[in-house]
């Protein structure tokens, strides 16, 4: 599991506490954008998220990614000046999958055309610097409804085979 990787125009380093402030401009920025391509969700980000939430997050990220439960990485301008987004790397809980990649960029980095150019960026850096042999991508290679069929699928055939 890579912990760090470059490419022309950007970075990604793990989330952290201490990208807490740059983290929150960018998810900030970009609200409306956000609820409607990465989380579908008036839940996050929402105007009302305070600092100390903020950091919180950033901790659990951190622990998460040190635990290798998942792996949370800051798409940052290659001077580490600004945030340009994130990509999640998760294991997946719908058979079928070994992982589940998802990503957002500011609105600004999206209109600029960035998220096409981080999209098939990561594809190709999963694929080569990554163990997984299936990787969902929902929202992208997998659109929203199918995705949210296999989840709930997988979810309805966990509750059977428990006793």
């Amino acid at each position: 599991m890579p912990h760090s990787a470059e490419a022309e125009g950007f970075k990604l380093v793990p989330l952290g506490p201490s990208l807490v402030g740059m983290d929150f401009d960018a998810y900030m920025s970009s609200i409306e954008h956000l609820q409607k391509t990465f989380s579908r969700s008036p839940n996050w980000p929402h105007k009302g998220i305070s600092s100390v939430d903020a950091l919180r997050d950033m901790e659990n990220e951190e622990a998460r990614f040190k635990n290798r439960q998942s792996f949370a990485y800051a798409v940052l301008t290659p001077d580490g000046s600004r945030e340009r987004g994130c990509v999640y790397i998760a294991p997946s809980a719908v058979n079928g999958y070994d992982a589940v990649v998802r990503m957002w960029v500011t609105k600004a980095d999206y209109d600029a055309g960035f998220d096409a150019e981080l999209y098939k960026w990561v594809t190709d850096w999963i694929q080569t610097a990554w163990p997984f042999k299936t990787v969902a991508y929902p929202g992208r290679a997998v659109d929203w409804e199918t995705w949210d069929a296999l989840v709930a699928a997988n979810k309805a055939a966990s509750k059977t085979e428990t006793p």
